[in-house]
């Protein structure tokens, strides 16, 4: 059998639907999930392997690390979707915020880059790092400062790592703007999302799945971004 895909944050959104992809498809699957959902039973059920992990503190991000080392001696890719998101108007302590999305997106992929990269390497074909990212790590945002500047030291580690691991791990990014609705969006919100973009839709998660499967499928890309944005960056 072949080495696992390790999903990060995969019990909803974009991780859950990559995991389901890759499931359906026969290919061993590990996912990390923060609180236990419906979700990730019905992974288990699927055939995931399961690891609870919390990555906004040390002590999470070592015992992940640990219970991945122990889990599979390779792996055929590590995906990095754990994300968390608040904005600057719901919080008051601004040292935990910045700290705590610097821990989720840029501390624990890090980490956990450099300690599972055995695991990645001398397999005798080319294996992979995604950076789930942001449309945010180049234009900033008012709203939700600590977390751009966050998956923008995402972005960087995407450089450096793919500098460190080739030849024999690719490393790229996907920095997706808005790609799925709430199902408690207000219909005005959508309306207005849908603007944003030259393409005016918001095309579901299966558009993060097709840029996962094609770097995972890509045989000369590393160090580069698949920007999922609609023409976004040109209104």
């Amino acid at each position: 059998m072949s080495h696992p895909v390790l999903i990060t944050g995969a019990s909803q959104r974009l991780g859950l639907a990559i995991a389901n992809d890759l499931l359906s498809r026969s290919v061993p699957v590990i996912i990390t999930y923060r609180t236990p959902k419906p979700a990730v039973t019905q992974l288990e059920a699927d055939g995931a392997s399961t690891i609870q992990a919390d990555f906004s503190t040390a002590q999470g991000i070592d015992r992940a690390i640990d219970a991945i080392q122990a889990a599979t001696s390779g792996l055929r890719a590590i995906i990095h979707n754990a994300s968390d998101w608040e904005p600057e108007s719901e919080h008051r302590d601004y040292q935990s915020l910045i700290e705590t999305m610097m821990q989720v997106h840029a501390i624990a992929p890090y980490r956990l880059n450099l300690a599972l990269q055995s695991l990645l390497q001398g397999q005798g074909s080319t294996t992979d790092i995604i950076h789930m990212t942001d449309y945010v790590q180049l234009t900033g945002s008012q709203k939700h400062v600590a977390y751009s500047a966050s998956k923008a030291a995402l972005h960087n580690l995407t450089l450096s790592f793919a500098k460190m691991l080739a030849p024999d791990v690719k490393v790229n990014s996907i920095a997706p703007a808005l790609l799925m609705f709430n199902d408690d969006d207000p219909q005005a919100y959508r309306d207005k999302a849908r603007k944003k973009s030259l393409l005016e839709t918001v095309p579901g998660a299966q558009e993060a799945v097709k840029a996962v499967n094609y770097l995972l499928s890509s045989d000369y890309m590393t160090g580069q971004t698949l920007h999922l944005d609609g023409g976004r960056h040109l209104k």
